[in-house]
Formats: C-alpha cells, structure tokens, sequence
C-alpha cells in the first residue's frame, strides 16, 4: 500500500534526536520492510506547550492550510492508500489526516495514539476531543503499551485496537566476544530536559550516593537545555567517577552501551523507553522503576530489576545487587539480549504491521 505518514509532535526529519524521531523513523522502516511504499506527508509540527484557545486555533489554521495543499496534490496525482498516524495526543493532536481520509475516503491509521479523562479540561479538550475522533475514526489503533490502549477503549469503546510491542533495529548491537571485565561501568542515556527527565536525573545521582561505598563509574549520555540542572544533582562525586559523553550518534551510543556492564535509568514517566531496549540489546541488565510504561520494555526479575516507583534506597539496593554478584549480572544480560533480538526487533515488528495490516486495514481500503 501507498502510506502517507504524519508525526505531528516531530518528524522524522526534525534536527533534535528524541525517542518520539527514532520510533517516528523505525515505524517508516518497518513499514517498507512489510512490504508498503512510505512517504512523509507533512512536516507540519502540530505540538502547542500552551494551553490555550487561541494556541490551538494557530495550529488549526496551519493544518488547514496544508490540508488544502494535499488536496490540490493528491487531486492532480492521486490519493495514498492510507494515512498513517504517529503519536498523535492532546499537546500534539492530528489536525489534517482524519478530514483528508474521510474526503479521499482512504483509510485512517493511528500508533501510539493516547487519551487521558485528566486532559479534559479547558484549552486541551479541544485537543482531546481531535484524537479522540482521530481514534474513533480510524481503521485501527495500534497500541505499543497496554496502559495506552485501555485509555484509548475508556474514551471509546468501540475503537479497534491492536497490539505492537516497543521495538528498535537490533544491528548495530554487536557485542565483542569473550568474557567482558568486571569493571562496574554504569551507563544511562537520555536527554537533559525538565520534568520527568530531570526527575530520573536527581533519583539517580540520590541513589548513587547510596552506593558510594563500592566501585563503580558512571558514563552519562545525553545533553539538553538542563545540562546545569544535571550536573548540579551529581555534584560532590568524584570526577573520576563520572564521565559525561554528551549527545552522541546511534552508532557511537550503540558502542558505548555494549562496552558497559549495567544500566541504571529511574524512568520517571516514561511512556516505554527505547533506551532500555537498546541497552538489553547490547546485554545488560537494567536497573528501573516499575512505573508507567517501563514495565513493557524490561521484564522484572528476567531481564532486569523493576523498584517500587520512588523508593531511592530499593533503587540503591538493586543496583548494589548486581554490582555485587557477576553471575546474576552476567545471566539477566544473556536474557536481555535475547529477548530483544527475538521478540523486539525491527524484524519482528515488520512482521507483526504487515499481520495488522491484512486483518484491519487492506479491509477498510
């Protein structure tokens, strides 16, 4: 099938990596790989911080007007055969592809779609209620975490749904062989913003200190406009304790995280986290907490240790655990590995989107 794709909170072709422009590029590779021929349709960036009438009624304005653009070009070349939906949720809704889908009567795809009752309140319901018809609209919704689809059948529960597990591109995850040396490198990857970000920072430099009395380092990757705020929370570490990588490309992250022995990651509000996926991808195990939507991504007790969200000295402990004890450290990493490179590759996913695919939206087309 022809697919027009849209990521209305970024595109894949936006400057700053984020997880929202790996996934956004990883759902196009798959998609190709499944067989469909995939274009990017706007690189209209419908994400409003502001909660407010006039905010909303900006971006309504914008979409409209490349609505009229696509019309004029799919009028003169043709229509795709489906629109497909990345993310779209209430600071970031789709605006363009469900008119275009009813008026070109194609179908209308949505993944990762979200819906909160809690966002239905002044500025944002505007935004709520355009995903929610988006949702109700489409062909499919296809759901990467179970907490995401149960919101979405709350607000409508006559939605169709399917299941797609969090996924990455497994190849650049290659581990040297041999025995790798019990050198307690400690790693996490992730960008340097406020809110939840710099909350997973400040848990994880408290529970650091917890563990001040046994050797390890920690290699940070990631940089972002609360750099200060980051470095602030581990101050009064040794400097040679803590080496700051920076922004780094996903090759060179791929390096950085198979040369480690353990990642450590709170996880505050993470929607899934593909970082724990590449990290289990290189072999290691992880060290989270069991909130939001980090339990899709690590299998506690199996892949990695999931602590109770907030508790800073069991974070500790975890952490302790496996610094303190090869063989279990070594055994959840074998496990790790393997379940990513078996049930969460770009393979795999292809193949589940192209079962998706056949059962819902060939039908509708």
């Amino acid at each position: 099938m022809r697919i027009a794709f849209y990521a209305p909170l970024k595109s894949p072709d936006h400057p700053v990596p984020s997880g929202d422009r790996q996934m956004a590029r990883m759902l196009i590779e798959a998609l190709r790989l499944s067989g469909h021929d995939v274009h990017i349709a706007s690189q209209l960036r419908a994400f409003s911080r502001e909660a407010s009438d006039a905010a909303y009624w900006g971006l309504r304005q914008q979409a409209d007007a490349e609505i009229a653009r696509l019309r004029r070009t799919w009028a003169k070349h043709g229509p795709p055969d489906a629109w497909f939906c990345y993310h779209p949720y209430y600071k970031a809704p789709d605006l363009i592809g469900p008119a275009l889908a009813a008026e070109f009567a194609i179908p209308y795809v949505t993944a990762e779609s979200s819906h909160s009752s809690r966002r239905n309140e002044g500025a944002r319901r505007l935004a709520q209620n355009a995903v929610a018809a988006g949702a109700r609209q489409a062909a499919v919704n296809i759901c990467f975490t179970t907490r995401d689809r149960e919101g979405l059948e709350e607000a409508i529960p006559g939605g169709r749904f399917a299941m797609l597990a969090p996924f990455i591109d497994v190849g650049r995850f290659q581990i040297p062989s041999g025995p790798k040396p019990n050198e307690a490198r400690l790693i996490a990857v992730a960008m340097m913003r406020p809110g939840d970000k710099m909350d997973s920072y400040r848990m994880l430099a408290a529970a650091l200190r917890l563990v001040a009395d046994i050797p390890w380092t920690l290699t940070i990757v990631g940089d972002g406009p609360s750099r200060a705020e980051v470095r602030e929370a581990f101050a009064g570490f040794p400097a040679e304790r803590l080496d700051w990588a920076g922004e780094h490309a996903p090759a060179a992250v791929a390096d950085l995280l198979c040369g480690s022995d353990l990642y450590v990651w709170p996880g505050c509000g993470e929607a899934y986290g593909l970082s724990y996926l590449e990290a289990q991808a290189a072999g290691l195990p992880v060290v989270a907490q069991a909130t939001a939507g980090v339990p899709e991504v690590v299998r506690n007790g199996e892949t990695g240790l999931l602590t109770a969200a907030g508790d800073i000295p069991l974070f500790a402990e975890a952490i302790r655990r496996f610094l303190g004890d090869d063989a279990l450290r070594a055994e959840f990493g074998q496990r790790a590995r393997r379940f990513v490179l078996e049930e969460r590759s770009l393979a795999a996913a292809a193949q589940r989107l192209g079962a998706i695919f056949d059962a819902f939206v060939r039908r509708a087309a």
